[in-house]
């Protein structure tokens, strides 16, 4: 069965020139122009398995209806920003989106990430039992159900943060720099901007950190990276 996409954005030649170049790759579709009748459509009887969000959008803004379908499932979420808005990118990460796209882009470039986090998602979900779970200090990562728990309490994250974890708890101690990480989170060698990296660290650190302003488990090697370490 095809991957079934929700598109919404408010222009419709892009649009227009999104949904043919999916469906021509053998996805199936849904368009919409606002935010509003997307959530609706996202929590209707259809089963999507990526959206793919406009920051700009009437009735109800891109980074809003992230926030909204965030909280509800772990859809792997796209978010399209114009260009040079740099606040909106890391808004949208902090969010939880997983990736996003600065207009005006290559529609090769975006059926290569939608197929980039669905194959994340499917590698996910057909991991081995015998690696299904991993303990780091206080953590528990179960990789096969996506369930995370931090000192007994259950944690959610998006697709991207259980990503990055599952990174750092395969290899505990091990310093990871930026750029392993962004290219391991898309699965590409481009990785535009590094800095986003930092982004989904702060974001993980205010779930898993006991004190986020001081991490003791993900923490930072000046001009390098991050680890992760028992604690």
């Amino acid at each position: 069965m095809s991957a079934r996409i929700l598109l919404a954005d408010d222009e419709s030649d892009l649009v227009e020139s999104v949904s043919y170049a999916l469906r021509r790759e053998g996805f199936e579709v849904d368009a919409v122009g606002d935010g509003e009748t997307a959530l609706a459509a996202a929590r209707g009887g259809t089963a999507y398995d990526l959206a793919i969000l406009d920051v700009m959008m009437p009735r109800l803004s891109g980074l809003d209806l992230c926030r909204l379908l965030r909280a509800e499932s772990d859809l792997p979420i796209i978010m399209l920003t114009a260009r040079d808005a740099e606040v909106d990118r890391v808004l949208g990460l902090e969010l939880g989106a997983d990736d996003y796209l600065t207009k005006p882009f290559s529609l090769a470039e975006l059926v290569s990430r939608v197929r980039a986090l669905l194959r994340r998602r499917e590698l996910d979900r057909s991991a081995m039992s015998a690696q299904a779970t991993r303990v780091v200090g206080g953590l528990e990562i179960d990789v096969v159900r996506h369930r995370v728990v931090a000192d007994g309490k259950p944690v959610q994250l998006t697709p991207s943060e259980f990503k990055l974890l599952a990174l750092l708890a395969d290899h505990p101690e091990r310093v990871f720099s930026r750029r392993e990480i962004m290219e391991h989170l898309w699965e590409t060698p481009y990785v535009g901007d590094q800095r986003a990296c930092d982004v989904h660290v702060s974001h993980l650190r205010r779930k898993l950190e006991r004190d986020p302003s001081h991490p003791e488990r993900i923490v930072t090697v000046r001009e390098i990276g991050y680890k992760l370490v028992p604690a």
